[in-house]
């Protein structure tokens, strides 16, 4: 079976590759880190731990698929490095934009690259590059080959923050009905070269166990995501204040992780706001860099007069201004969107008023803003849910809706505070998942990488 799921995995990056030449070389994506991703080159730091001494050789090999995953793991990354001083830290990521961020948060860590591709040939490359003693992979991303690979090696697996929504479980639970229960007996195997799986609530432990994951490695820790570390104030951040006082802007609205097709949803509630708030001004952040030039033309179409990101330099409290008509900011580059809702007087979390899945809304809600978020919210319905019951998040289902959200948020404040401190304290009251997930992490690694 392994060897049908690697050719079947060959035959699609083949005839998938000439897409992926064109896009390489009409937007720079992809060919870059192609020689990482097939093992025949890797940053000469992943190997640098071959010529440390004995003791420091070995290391901790994080995975963070994407943006999501990188800002997840960083309180945990840090202990980690704090807690075996011996080893070293690397990280892997799939996305260019979760390699970016992850260069950006994660300088602390030994080594950053790109996860190989799930072939026995660059996985054993990566592997004997890392020099791993253990790997971390945040959340619920299964590489049959990878966690073959690892069990051969004898470096223990670790699912740490691991999930299964329940639209992934009923897809998991077709694919093995069609296959005849073929595939069951495949799923199983995989599942049980992994070491443990550290799962984010009952729900999804109980959904994997259901595909087969060994009971007794499947255990509850929470969400590491609550245990988020938030930025200091930045020039950012501290450029757009005194803009927005110089110009008498106000206030201050940030739509954060906006995917393709809700700009438009966006700025029509804008709009609604403006009606009512004529000196209101939009931050708008689009989730992918792919996203940044229509993103732009957007704008443009809608009549608001906007500036870029891009277009400004900063140093210290800033050498760019805007002028008197621009009301909207395009926050066209990587980083830089969770300090802006620290500033924030009302906030909207992309992704879920088209079908995304949703986002995380913990970053606004830790600064004691009231997250406003869509109806797709699947990657986050435990969350959503948690925070709706307690009155601490508004929902909508379109732009109208969103754009009455904002108003009545901005037109009754003491209300606004109110939802936001119990925001604030739901984040507060669900940390300590890092904790948990150290504990069992010490386990595995302190007992010389033995399988559980």
């Amino acid at each position: 079976m392994y060897a049908l799921y690697s050719l079947l995995t060959a035959a699609g990056m083949f005839l998938l590759s000439p897409y992926f030449l064109v896009r390489g070389l009409i937007q720079r994506k992809y060919l870059s880190n192609i020689p990482e991703r097939f093992g025949w080159r890797f940053p000469p730091e992943l190997s640098a731990g071959k010529t440390a001494a004995p003791a420091q050789q070995q290391s901790i090999w994080i995975h963070a698929v994407s943006v999501g995953e990188v800002l997840a793991s960083i309180p945990l990354a840090l202990e980690l490095k704090k807690r075996f001083p011996l080893h070293r830290l690397v990280v892997s990521t799939t996305t260019i934009t979760g390699q970016k961020l992850a260069r950006e948060r994660m300088r602390f860590a030994d080594a950053i690259f790109y996860f190989p591709m799930d072939w026995r040939g660059p996985i054993r490359k990566a592997l004997a590059a890392a020099r791993a003693s253990a790997v971390i992979i945040i959340e619920t991303e299964i590489w049959p080959n990878f966690l073959r690979e690892c069990r051969r090696s004898q470096v223990p697996v670790i699912f740490v923050n691991g999930r299964l929504s329940e639209r992934s479980f009923r897809g998991f639970g077709r694919t093995l009905t069609y296959s005849a229960g073929l595939l069951a007996g495949f799923l199983r195997e995989v599942l049980g070269d992994a070491t443990l799986f550290l799962m984010q609530s009952e729900e999804d432990a109980g959904r994997l166990i259901r595909l087969g994951a060994p009971t007794e490695r499947v255990i509850v820790t929470g969400n590491l995501k609550y245990d988020l570390a938030l930025p200091d104030e930045t020039n950012l951040s501290a450029w757009l204040q005194s803009e927005l006082a110089r110009s008498g802007r106000a206030p201050l609205l940030v739509a954060g992780s906006v995917l393709a097709n809700e700009e438009a949803l966006v700025l029509r509630a804008f709009a609604r706001v403006e009606h009512e708030f004529p000196r209101a001004f939009l931050v708008l952040a689009p989730r992918k860099p792919a996203q940044f030039e229509n993103a732009a033309a957007i704008v443009a179409r809608s009549g608001h007069i906007f500036l870029r990101r891009s277009d400004i330099t900063l140093n210290g409290s800033g050498v760019a201004g805007f002028s008197e008509p621009v009301s909207v900011f395009l926050l066209d580059s990587l980083g830089g969107l969770a300090e802006l809702y620290r500033k924030a007087d009302a906030v909207f979390v992309g992704g879920s008023l088209v079908s995304g899945g949703g986002h995380n809304i913990l970053e606004p809600a830790a600064f004691g803003k009231v997250p406003v978020y869509g109806t797709s919210m699947e990657n986050f319905r435990e969350m959503s849910a948690k925070f709706l019951a307690a009155g601490a998040a508004v929902q909508v289902s379109n732009g109208e809706e969103l754009g009455a959200a904002w108003a009545g948020l901005l037109r009754e404040p003491e209300r606004a505070a109110r939802m936001g401190a119990i925001a604030r304290k739901l984040v507060e009251r669900n940390r300590g998942a890092t904790q948990r997930v150290l504990g069992h992490i010490e386990n595995v690694i302190g007992a010389g990488g033995a399988r559980t």
